[in-house]
C-alpha cells in the first residue's frame, strides 16, 4: 500500500513539475493586445487599439460603397468605391488633451481636455500629424481621405444619416448622434456623449467638421474608383465632412462637403486621424 502511494506522489509530481515548465515557456501571444498599444509599429493591433497619446482607434475593413448623394450638385455622380485596403480610423475626434499633448499648446476656442480640438487649419493638422510620426518613430498616422471617411461615416449604410432615416414620432431622432445648431447651445461638447453609428464611431454628424486629405473638387466627374485621395498642390482648398454644432440639419448628411482654406481654421472645424493598417 505504502509502494502504491508512493508511485501516485511521484507521478503527481512528475505531472505538477511538466505543467509548471510548460507555463513558464508557453508563448502567450497576447489576444488581449497587451504591450501593443505603445507604438504604431507593433503589428496586427486586432478591431482596435490605442496608441502612445490616447486615440482609440477602430479597424475599418476593405470594401465597397455608394460615394455620394444627388441631392448636391458636388456631391454627383454617385459613384461606387472598393477601398482594397484595411485602415484604422479614430472612434473620437481628436481632443484638445491629445493635442497638446504634441504640439504643447491648444489653440482651441471653447477649452476642454475631453472637446475636440478646433480652431487649427488643414496645415496646422500636417504638422501635428507629422509630430506624432516622429514620435512613435512611424509614418503611419494621416488624415482619412475623403472615400475613407463617407466609408466609415456611412457604416454600411445608404440613408442621408448613418443611423437610418429619422421618424419625428419614434425615432431614430438626429439629437441622439448629433451636437448640431438645434442642441449644442453654439458650442463643442466632449467627445463621445452621442450615439456612434453601427461601426462604433462617434460624433461623425456634428461637433466639429472633420478636416480630410483631399484638396478640394466641385463634383465627382474625375473621382477615383479606388478612394485615393485628390491632390491638386499644397495650395489648394481642402474638404471638410460631417457638420458642427454650429450647423443645420443638412450639413450633417454623411455625404455633405464643405471647402476649407488649408491656412484658415475655426472654432467649428477640427478632425479624426487614420492609422494605416
Amino acid at each position: 500500500m505504502r509502494i502504491g502511494m508512493k508511485q501516485v506522489i511521484t507521478i503527481m509530481a512528475v505531472l505538477l513539475l511538466a505543467i509548471a515548465v510548460t507555463g513558464c515557456t508557453s508563448d502567450d501571444d497576447g489576444s488581449d493586445n497587451k504591450g501593443s498599444s505603445s507604438s504604431a509599429d507593433n503589428g496586427d493591433f486586432g478591431d482596435e487599439f490605442t496608441n502612445t497619446i490616447g486615440v482609440e482607434f477602430q479597424l475599418m475593413e476593405a470594401g465597397s460603397f455608394d460615394m455620394g448623394t444627388s441631392k448636391y450638385v458636388y456631391s454627383q455622380p454617385i459613384h461606387e468605391v472598393r477601398l482594397d485596403d484595411p485602415f484604422y480610423i479614430g472612434k473620437y475626434e481628436v481632443t484638445q488633451e491629445q493635442w497638446e499633448s504634441v504640439m504643447g499648446s491648444n489653440p482651441s476656442s471653447s477649452k476642454g481636455d475631453d472637446q475636440p480640438v478646433e480652431s487649427v487649419s488643414w496645415n496646422d493638422v500636417q504638422e501635428f500629424i507629422d509630430k506624432l510620426n516622429e514620435l512613435e518613430g512611424t509614418t503611419k498616422y494621416r488624415l482619412p481621405t475623403e472615400a475613407e471617411w463617407e466609408y466609415a461615416a456611412r457604416a454600411g449604410s445608404t440613408t442621408l444619416y448613418s443611423f437610418g432615416e429619422i421618424d419625428e414620432d419614434e425615432g431614430p431622432f438626429l439629437k441622439d448622434y448629433a451636437w448640431y445648431q438645434e442642441n449644442s447651445y453654439e458650442r463643442t461638447h466632449d467627445v463621445g456623449e452621442k450615439l456612434p453609428n453601427e461601426w462604433g464611431l462617434y460624433d461623425v454628424h456634428g461637433n466639429v467638421w472633420e478636416y480630410v486629405q483631399d484638396s478640394w473638387v466641385d463634383n465627382y466627374g474625375g473621382a477615383s474608383e479606388d478612394g485615393s485621395a485628390v491632390e491638386k498642390g499644397s495650395g489648394s482648398l481642402r474638404v471638410a465632412r460631417g457638420g458642427s454644432y454650429s450647423s443645420k440639419e443638412n450639413a450633417l448628411y454623411t455625404a455633405y462637403r464643405k471647402k476649407q482654406d488649408p491656412r484658415d481654421g475655426d472654432s467649428s472645424t477640427g478632425f479624426r486621424l487614420v492609422m494605416d493598417a
